[in-house]
């Protein structure tokens, strides 16, 4: 796998969309375990998925209701457990934006950046039904993608009036009458499928360059903090201030701006300048500490040995 920051798409922001996240499957190469629920980087992948669509006019999750880290409408196919295609029509008749991404809730590289890519390649190929995201083999990933939604309603009652029902159909009877365009993507198309996946995915974060913003992202969820900062802004203060008065200072003054940025009610911009302020301060101190250094240290004229003057005679 390459490294995996998503490069954001130039230009206007996306399109209003809905989204759709289909988290009800059977996880049969996991054994059959709670596979939305598993965690990476102390995030379960559920939870990362909906990060990724966060800016969604609506989300609707096919699966039974659980805890997530933002609010969701729930939806469910008749009967549960009837594959992708019923799910997805579940979740589609809760939708009434234009555009509707829809997601696996297995993704653990995927990032708003990529849903904002796939909106684009949308947008900008005006006859095609659909953007969807290949894998590192050039796979098609039907279930990282971005379509209108007109045309998935029309196909998929295509499929219902000749199948009779949607149950059991697999997605390629829907894709593969849709005219769709393609982004590769071998890292935000990786899902978790087998147990070999799930270790993959815990490795791969927590390497060096990625580990912190996982972790950022991880404890906001956790917290339910809503709120994007200079990570750099904040780890200069803990240094100025670990260096210029004690260690221990570094987190204790970290702690102390966002409860000030929180006490005044602030967003980022509240952060930046509660950093500022203590980052200040830190440096007062490490020039204090400097000059008294100076001050105490020995006159150049003495002689180095102690009790002794250079005009004892």
């Amino acid at each position: 796998m390459t490294a995996y920051e998503p490069t954001p798409p130039p230009g206007a922001p996306p399109a209003a969309y809905d989204a759709v996240v289909l988290a009800g499957g059977a996880a049969r190469r996991l054994g059959g375990v709670d596979k939305p629920g598993l965690r990476v980087g102390g995030r379960a992948l559920l939870d990362r998925v909906l990060g990724a669509c966060a800016d969604a006019r609506a989300t609707v999750v096919v699966a039974d209701p659980r805890p997530t880290a933002r609010p969701v409408r729930w939806a469910r196919e008749d009967p549960p457990g009837g594959g992708p295609l019923a799910a997805l029509d579940a979740g589609l008749r809760h939708t009434t934006a234009d555009t509707v991404v829809v997601l696996s809730a297995d993704l653990p590289f995927l990032h708003e950046a990529t849903v904002h890519t796939l909106l684009a390649a949308l947008g900008a190929a005006p006859d095609a039904a659909g953007a969807l995201l290949t894998d590192a083999d050039g796979r098609d990933q039907p279930l990282v993608a971005a379509y209108r939604a007109a045309a998935l309603r029309s196909e998929l009652a295509a499929l219902t009036e000749e199948h009779g029902a949607l149950t059991g159909l697999p997605l390629r009877r829907l894709t593969g009458a849709l005219d769709l365009t393609r982004v590769p993507d071998p890292v935000a198309s990786f899902d978790c499928d087998t147990w070999d996946d799930l270790a993959t995915a815990r490795a791969r974060i927590r390497e060096h360059g990625h580990v912190l913003d996982e972790w950022i992202s991880a404890a906001k969820d956790e917290l339910g903090i809503d709120l994007d900062v200079d990570i750099k802004v904040l780890l200069d203060l803990a240094r100025d201030a670990a260096h210029g008065v004690a260690r221990p200072a570094a987190p204790l003054t970290t702690f102390l701006v966002g409860y000030a940025a929180g006490r005044a009610q602030g967003g980022p911009e509240a952060v930046a300048e509660a950093s500022r302020k203590a980052a200040a301060l830190a440096q007062r101190w490490a020039d204090e500490a400097a000059a008294a250094q100076a001050d105490a240290a020995p006159d150049a004229t003495r002689d180095a040995t102690p009790g002794t003057r250079p005009d004892a005679g």
